[in-house]
């Protein structure tokens, strides 16, 4: 049997499966989905596990069961290019015909010393639940400093706020404003509700170290008990390793198709691809579409027709009664109503409605 194999099973890899068991598929060739988890862990959601408004059950997808499909679970160590070979941790090699990559990303420290050592982060679940331990020690009126004023960020200061109002909470930008990427006025929309929840915002902070409990600021001294991070991703180390053309951030380059030029057996979807757009689960899951397309259509001998992405917006949630988004290009929506979209966005990608 030829195998065609999906490295991941997040958002990009857990569509590329669904898609491809939509159709049929070659009698001769087994799909195979590998991942560290028995499950999808919704990961835009981490930061309300992270606080404690959630249980973990709520962002658990199960992946499809169909005897088409198999899964294999393991700590993968690196991916053998030339030799077609996945290695992993605890268990012999896996050969493939075609692969997917999309192993995600990992937090990206900026060369700031201590901030790996003494952060803690909603990255992956098993940081995720471990982030909620450290946040549930804090005994009450102690201090959680957030570090990174994007999406994130809000997200899970807001969360947080909901979960202990016991707690003081600071979040921590380098930047004049949070939410640098998003329009003026939803900007200051967010920072009024951060102002009358009694978030502190400390913009313009460039960290240079982390110690224990002390965030520094240049000469000036931070104190906190709990430091978050969430400021900045970058690719898996594994893809970090491999051998191929890049971009700045260390994105693999990718052709029309989504294929790795010098290996066009080779996919690459979600964080790990260089795209004309930043790293999200809507932009995987779309780009996840089309791999499904582009290899069926290899398959039947066909040249495949790939459309351009589009994406349809961004929300993002202010604890459990209100949120924001932009949809398009120019429609802003603040309050109630961008919290009911975003918890109709979560129903879908429960139930593998995209």
């Amino acid at each position: 049997m030829k195998k065609f194999v999906i490295l991941g099973g997040g958002y990009g890899g857990l569509t590329i499966a669904l898609n491809m068991l939509e159709k049929d598929l070659p009698e001769d060739t087994l799909l195979v989905l590998i991942d560290r988890s028995p499950f999808q862990g919704l990961k835009t959601e981490y930061y309300a596990l992270a606080s404690g408004t959630i249980a973990e059950t709520h962002i658990r997808v199960a992946y499809p069961n169909d005897p088409r499909l198999l899964l294999t679970f393991g700590e993968v160590s690196s991916v053998d290019l030339n030799n077609k070979q996945i290695l992993f941790e605890d268990q012999e090699p896996l050969s493939y015909d075609w692969l997917v990559i999309g192993l995600g990303c990992v937090d990206s420290y900026h060369g700031i010393v201590g901030a790996k050592e003494y952060s803690s982060s909603i990255q992956t679940l098993c940081q995720t639940r471990a982030t909620y331990q450290r946040i549930n020690d804090i005994a009450p009126y102690g201090q959680v400093s957030i570090i990174g004023g994007g999406l994130s960020g809000v997200e899970m200061a807001a969360e947080l706020r909901e979960s202990r109002a016991d707690l003081n909470i600071r979040l921590i930008d380098r930047g004049p404003s949070l939410l640098s990427a998003f329009p003026s006025n939803l900007q200051q929309y967010v920072r009024e509700w951060m102002t009358e929840h009694h978030i502190e915002l400390r913009p313009q902070v460039s960290l240079v170290r982390l110690d224990g409990g002390d965030l520094y600021n240049g000469d000036e001294i931070i104190k906190t008990d709990a430091t978050i991070w969430t400021a900045g991703i970058q690719p898996n180390p594994i893809v970090e390793a491999l051998n191929v053309p890049k971009d700045r951030q260390g994105r693999i380059l990718l052709n029309e198709y989504h294929q790795i030029p010098e290996y066009q057996e080779v996919f690459v979807v979600g964080d790990c691809a260089s795209l004309p757009f930043s790293p999200s689960a809507q932009a995987a899951q779309a780009q996840g579409k089309q791999i499904a397309e582009a290899m069926l259509s290899i398959w039947k001998g066909d040249t495949p027709r790939l459309g351009k992405i589009k994406l349809r917006g961004t929300l993002g949630s202010l604890g459990k009664k209100a949120g924001f988004g932009i949809m398009g290009k120019r429609t802003l929506m603040t309050g109630k109503i961008a919290r009911v979209l975003k918890s109709g966005v979560l129903w879908k990608s429960k139930r593998h409605f995209g």
